[in-house]
């Protein structure tokens, strides 16, 4: 019985650190978007090629990360990255093209 306790402790603390690391928007950006995203329009930092896309707000930018558009596949073509995550890492990008 108390192995089993502990089992589920060891496991608490992974979905707890899985938790954590979704919060990570540069990390994540860093992993999934910037071989695009610094190269390709549009680029992080570039406030005029941003501007209209930010304008329509983040769910909005969430959505679009997670469904695909253009030449992005859904999810950036990560698809194992989770809601959060696509969350986390526009949020990061957002913040450095404002």
């Amino acid at each position: 019985m108390r192995l089993s306790i502990c089992a589920y402790a060891v496991a608490g603390l992974f979905i707890v650190a899985n938790g954590a690391q979704a919060a990570d928007g540069k990390a994540l950006y860093d992993a999934n978007c910037a071989a695009c995203h610094n190269v390709l329009a549009p680029k992080i930092g570039d406030k005029a090629a941003w501007a209209p896309l930010i304008k329509k707000g983040n769910d909005a930018l969430v959505q679009s990360v997670i469904a695909g558009k253009g030449m992005m596949p859904a999810r950036g073509g990560h698809g194992t990255l989770t809601d959060a995550d696509v969350k986390a890492s526009t949020e990061y990008l957002v913040s450095k093209s404002k």
